[in-house]
C-alpha cells in the first residue's frame, strides 16, 4: 500500500484490515504450533518406546488372559463361571496396564519441556498459551487415538481367536461389543490427555506420574474403605472405574452404564484442562 492510499483509507476499511491481520496469525500460528509439536513428539525416544508399551501391553497381556483362561482347571465343568465370563473383557484386561504406558507419555509431552527448560523457547514461539496447550492436545489425541484404536481391535481379534479354540470366542457383531472395543480405545486418548493436563498443572516430571497412578489406581481403593453404599456411589465416579463402564460389555451394578462412564470421564478431562489453563497462563515458565 502506498502513502496516497494509506491517506485515503477509510475507517471502514482500517477495520477490516485489522480483523484480517489479526484471523491469519492466529491461524498460522496454530498451524505452526501443530507441526512443532508433531515434530517434537515423533523425534523423542520416550514417545516410541511409550505407545510400543501401550500396544504391547494391550494385545499381549490380552492375549495372554485369554490363554491363560483356557487352561485353568476350576473353570472346566464350572457352567456358573462359563455363564458369567466375559469373552470381550477378558481379552481388553491389557487396558489397564496400557493407560499408564500412554498416560505418562501424556505427562512426559508436557513435563519434558520444563524439565529440559524448552518450555521458555516453546512459549518465545508460540506466545499465545491456549493455541500452545491446544496443539499439544490436538496431537497427543490423535497419535493416542489411532494407537489405542488399532491395539484394541488387534486384541479383540487374537484374544477372540485364543477363546475360539474351545468356543468361547465372540465377534463385533454381538450386543455390546464394538461398542464396548471402541470405548477402549478411546479411553486409552483420554488418558493420555489427562496426564498431559497434569503433566501441566504439576510441572514436574515424577510428581505428575505420582499423581497419575494416585488418581487412576489408588482411588478407586480410597472409595472402598467408605461404608455402604458410599464406597460404590463414589468409587464408581473414579476415572478408571467411569473408563471401565465404557469397554464393559455386561452390566455391573458396581460400575455406571456406558454413557455414564462417558460423561464423567470427559467432566475429569475437562476440569483438569481448566486447571491446567488456568495454572499455564498465570505462571512463569
Amino acid at each position: 500500500m502506498s502513502i496516497a492510499d494509506t491517506a485515503h483509507t477509510t475507517p471502514a476499511r482500517t477495520e477490516r484490515l485489522a480483523v484480517t491481520n489479526h484471523a491469519v496469525p492466529t491461524q498460522s500460528a496454530l498451524r505452526a504450533a501443530l507441526v512443532s509439536e508433531w515434530t517434537k513428539l515423533r523425534s523423542v525416544r520416550s514417545t516410541v518406546w511409550a505407545l510400543i508399551l501401550t500396544s504391547a501391553f494391550t494385545i499381549g497381556l490380552g492375549t495372554l488372559f485369554c490363554w491363560a483362561y483356557l487352561n485353568r482347571r476350576e473353570r472346566r465343568g464350572d457352567s456358573i463361571r462359563s455363564l458369567l465370563f466375559d469373552p470381550t473383557a477378558r481379552s481388553l484386561n491389557g487396558v489397564v496396564l496400557a493407560q499408564l504406558a500412554v498416560g505418562v507419555l501424556g505427562v512426559l509431552v508436557m513435563s519434558s519441556e520444563y524439565t529440559t527448560g524448552m518450555i521458555r523457547t516453546s512459549l518465545a514461539a508460540v506466545p499465545n498459551r491456549t493455541v500452545f496447550l491446544a496443539a499439544k492436545t490436538i496431537v497427543l489425541g490423535m497419535v493416542s487415538l489411532v494407537v489405542g484404536m488399532v491395539s484394541v481391535f488387534v486384541a479383540f481379534f487374537v484374544g477372540q481367536a485364543v477363546l475360539d479354540r474351545d468356543g468361547l470366542g465372540t465377534s463385533l457383531s454381538a450386543t455390546g461389543v464394538l461398542r464396548a472395543v471402541l470405548g477402549a480405545g478411546l479411553y486409552l486418548t483420554l488418558i493420555a490427555l489427562f496426564g498431559l493436563a497434569l503433566g501441566t498443572i504439576v510441572r514436574r516430571t515424577p510428581g505428575a506420574i505420582a499423581a497419575l497412578f494416585g488418581i487412576v489406581l489408588i482411588l478407586p481403593l480410597i472409595a472402598q474403605a467408605f461404608p455402604e453404599p458410599w464406597d460404590v456411589r463414589i468409587g464408581r465416579l473414579a476415572p478408571f472405574n467411569a473408563g471401565q463402564a465404557m469397554f464393559s460389555v455386561r452390566y455391573d451394578p458396581d460400575l455406571l452404564t456406558p454413557t455414564q462412564g462417558i460423561f464423567v470421564f470427559l467432566a475429569w478431562i475437562v476440569a483438569s484442562y481448566l486447571v491446567a489453563m488456568v495454572m499455564l497462563s498465570r505462571r512463569d515458565a
